[in-house]
């Protein structure tokens, strides 16, 4: 009983955060799920006494507020308390629909940027709210579907759960129906109405399906030129009549066969040969016995070769941003949001999937055991795909921990999924950026798990505006606001408000990265590779730096005070 009473007090903060950063509420099941997926593990429900969610949340009356849809579904809503009635505002503020969002012109003029010297922040431009967007393997998944043939929309759900084993939980990425996340994707999926309703086709299945009428329309009309040609070939009968003149000579050739069996005979001095072989076969496997043989390692295979990291963004520039994989407001990974690095890393993933989905490439690139150690650049598959990764560290026989650099998280994975890295695959910069919210540390030496909750569900599957600071140790402190509400939401802000963090003014090094930093240890700063370009980043969101000292300073930061 003495552990339950804490426990329940946790909970109860995690239950509220959740509720809270969900605006139309969360039914029993969708809490369940959420709880999974942020804190990854399920509800501690027999561990409090409880059956049931249903039953937990009606023992935290100041916490849940039970709810009836018009349909009867149960709906579970926050109860927001003294340090949360502010974030429940803003969360109530926030827009629905993106079409009227759209409308609003990509920058806002006359917003403002803090500074360390001055509570009066600077000003600079933020962004509009836009529309959810899918991560980069949800969208690879999608287009794969579709890649062999189109199908009807109706049916989509289903096929997505047959191909990929689960059901494709759209809402959980902020969308409200399959529709608008194929709409979302309009660049790469069209739609088209048959009679047996909507169909949803890849934009590049089209295309050669397009393709493949013309080449057959041609050959159509190459066959019809060749008709004549057939004719002729007729006339030519009569040689072919000649050509049976000439089987006496095929017969002469009959005879000479009694010669090749005259050459047969000789086997016993064949037989005798081979013996000497058998004792050399012999030889040969004692050998492979003491000295194992090496595989033969393809010329392409990247060995002793690193990632490099994506160019530094320049201070106070406005990025788009995905916060791709979070362990705390101190240590979490982010995606630049543009159209050209998106495409490259999903244009990687798709190749990565067809070559080494082969099998004779497939057994190339396998990795012998000296291979197999920490620091190595290779590529792993994880559920049919392929991603670029570094050896962390080795496990046991079976396994080994490695570093996923386009998304920063580590993960324990089989040897026998590895192999090596084709040469080619070294061009794209490693994706995963490392990065700490500025400002902040939190209040009670390390982020407490309510935080990082609330960190997670402020990020979680949504286009961000990053406003870059500083870096520190190769770690990238930036400010993170989300523009889909009335009021721009600042991450830090809400966690001072929430109490979680303190908002300090300058960049505390992270005690995280401090601890462990794989993209410092396994990625190579920008430049260090000839062959890597310089990437643009957000190409519409991007914005040079502003001068501290520019008289159009006259706003504060929304919830930036100091």
């Amino acid at each position: 009983l003495s552990k339950q009473v804490p426990l329940m007090e946790v909970l109860k903060k995690e239950v509220r955060a959740m509720l809270i950063a969900a605006k139309a509420g969360l039914t029993p099941e969708q809490l369940e799920e959420q709880y999974m997926a942020m804190v990854c593990k399920p509800l501690p429900l027999h561990d409090l006494g409880f059956q049931s969610t249903l039953e937990l949340v009606t023992q935290m009356p100041e916490v849940v507020r039970i709810c009836s849809s018009k349909n009867g579904t149960l709906i579970l809503k926050a109860i927001a308390d003294d340090s949360t009635k502010g974030i429940a505002r803003l969360v109530a503020n926030q827009k629905v629909k993106t079409r009227k969002a759209s409308k609003k012109t990509t920058m806002k003029a006359n917003a403002a940027f803090p500074t360390k010297t001055s509570k009066n922040p600077q000003s600079f431009q933020t962004l509009s709210a836009r529309t959810p967007i899918l991560p980069a393997a949800v969208k690879a998944e999608l287009q794969d579907l579709l890649s062999s043939s189109p199908l009807l929309l109706a049916d989509l759900d289903k096929a997505f759960l047959s191909r990929f084993g689960r059901a494709f939980q759209y809402r959980q990425y902020g969308f409200l129906s399959v529709f608008e996340v194929l709409r979302s994707m309009s660049d790469s999926i069209v739609i088209e109405q048959t009679k047996a309703g909507s169909l949803v086709v890849l934009r590049k299945y089209l295309a050669s399906q397009i393709e493949q009428e013309e080449v057959s329309q041609g050959e159509a009309e190459e066959e019809e030129v060749s008709q004549g040609e057939a004719e002729e070939e007729e006339v030519s009968q009569g040689e072919a009549e000649e050509e049976e003149v000439s089987q006496g000579e095929a017969e002469e050739e009959e005879v000479s066969q009694g010669e090749a069996e005259e050459e047969e005979v000789p086997q016993d001095e064949a037989e005798e040969e081979e013996v000497p072989q058998g004792g050399a076969e012999e030889e040969e496997h004692q050998g492979s016995e003491q000295f194992p043989p090496t595989p033969e390692i393809p010329p392409d295979a990247v060995q002793d070769r690193s990632l490099c990291s994506l160019p530094p963004l320049k201070r106070r520039c406005l990025v788009g941003v995905i916060v791709e994989f979070v362990v705390s407001p101190s240590q979490f990974y982010i995606h630049i949001c543009s159209t050209e690095t998106s495409y490259k890393l999903q244009d990687l993933m798709f190749e990565m999937r067809h070559v080494y989905s082969h099998k004779v490439a497939a057994d190339k690139y396998i990795m012998p055991e000296s291979a197999v150690r920490p620091g190595q650049l290779c590529c792993v598959m994880v559920c049919k795909w392929w991603y670029r990764v570094i050896i962390h560290r080795v496990i046991n026989d079976q396994e080994v921990e490695v570093f996923c650099a386009d998304y920063g998280h580590l993960q324990i994975v089989q040897k026998s999924w590895l192999r090596f890295l084709k040469w080619h695959y070294l061009t794209l910069p490693a994706q995963a950026i490392p990065c700490s919210l500025a400002w902040v540390k939190p209040v009670e030496g390390r982020w407490s798990s309510a935080a990082v909750l609330l960190f997670k569900h402020l990020c979680r599957f949504k286009e961000l505006v990053g406003v870059v600071d500083e870096y520190v140790d190769g770690v990238l402190y930036l400010f993170l606001c989300d523009t889909s509400t009335k009021d721009d939401v600042y991450f830090h802000s809400v966690l001072r408000d929430m109490g979680y963090a303190d908002v300090c003014g300058e960049n505390i090094p992270s005690q995280e990265f401090g601890e462990l930093n794989p993209s410092a240890l396994y990625v190579q700063p920008s430049g260090k590779q000839g062959n890597v370009g310089v990437v643009e980043p957000g190409l519409c969101l991007q914005q040079e730096s502003q001068d501290e000292d520019s008289e159009t300073a006259t706003l504060k930061l929304a919830g930036a005070e100091l």
